[in-house]
């Protein structure tokens, strides 16, 4: 099994929902926010209260669930995400969707500009990594896990789970190979500041998502593109299925491969496949 690790840092103060709340501001007026000291895993947690015929554990609107710590986190294709306490940034936010769920395919692309413009407000440059991954300086520093569900009365909910590294140990960046990156100190000093404008951001996101769909994102996403024009491999459990030049995705989400010799790009689609830069 594939385990990405998020590094541990010194005990920071409890989130709070109400400060979360407040700098979410008008954007987010219509989500509810909660946070709990631990659990195993926000997205699990939003999926099961979606999916229950509970009326006391039923979500009645759109809720971000976040965790101090969170111990039984996943990422995509069922890949464990270590969180030691304080260790990270992890939240899931649960959302109603009018729109049918083949329509949601590019919800991940969109949810990564959404992360990597509130990023740069707070002064830290990102890029995106096709089709979920935040990376800085080429190393990753966040993560998205988008996970769909049916209530009982047939309302379709996406559960947007993300993580965000916080620190990096000198001890830890030399055992997983200096893959990660950290959110800078000053970025995370006020965590509730920067979860509630990252809860802004996103409710924007999933209405502008559902109105005029993955289009609207298009152009953003391609400008942090973090191997736009480099030499890629598209990888199915370490084997190779395609080379070529990323150009970028396409109004679906897909992207859009040149390779040797073709004479237009081929169009990969999102699944249980990984991309990576080709080494010279």
């Amino acid at each position: 099994m594939t385990v990405q690790f998020i590094a541990p840092i010194s005990p920071a103060s409890h989130l709070s929902a109400a400060r979360i709340t407040a700098f979410a501001g008008y954007h987010a007026e219509q989500c509810r926010v909660e946070v709990v000291a631990e659990t195993g895993s926000t997205n699990a947690d939003l999926l099961a209260r979606v999916a229950s015929g509970d009326r006391s554990r039923a979500l009645g609107a759109p809720t971000l669930l976040a965790a101090q710590t969170q111990t039984a986190g996943r990422g995509r294709a069922g890949r464990a995400w270590l969180t030691a306490p304080s260790a990270a940034l992890t939240f899931s936010l649960a959302w109603p969707f009018a729109a049918p769920l083949q329509t949601l395919v590019g919800l991940p692309l969109a949810v990564g500009v959404a992360i990597a413009e509130t990023l740069a407000d707070f002064g830290v440059e990102v890029q995106l990594k096709w089709p979920n991954d935040v990376l800085q300086g080429g190393r990753k520093l966040a993560g998205i896990l988008i996970e769909t569900a049916t209530a009982p009365d047939q309302q379709l909910w996406a559960v947007v789970g993300i993580g965000i590294n916080l620190a990096m140990p000198e001890q830890l960046q030399e055992q997983i190979g200096r893959r990660t990156a950290s959110l800078p100190a000053a970025a995370a000093q006020d965590r509730d500041l920067l979860l509630g404008s990252l809860l802004s951001a996103l409710a924007q996101t999933m209405r502008q998502f559902e109105n005029a769909g993955l289009a609207a994102f298009v152009e953003r996403w391609n400008r942090l593109h973090a191997f736009a024009g480099q030499q890629v491999l598209i990888l199915d459990q370490g084997k190779t299925l395609h080379e070529g030049r990323a150009l970028g995705i396409d109004q679906i989400g897909r992207l859009l491969l040149q390779t040797d010799g073709g004479s237009s790009p081929i169009a990969i689609m999102a699944g249980d496949i990984s991309l990576r830069p080709k080494e010279d």
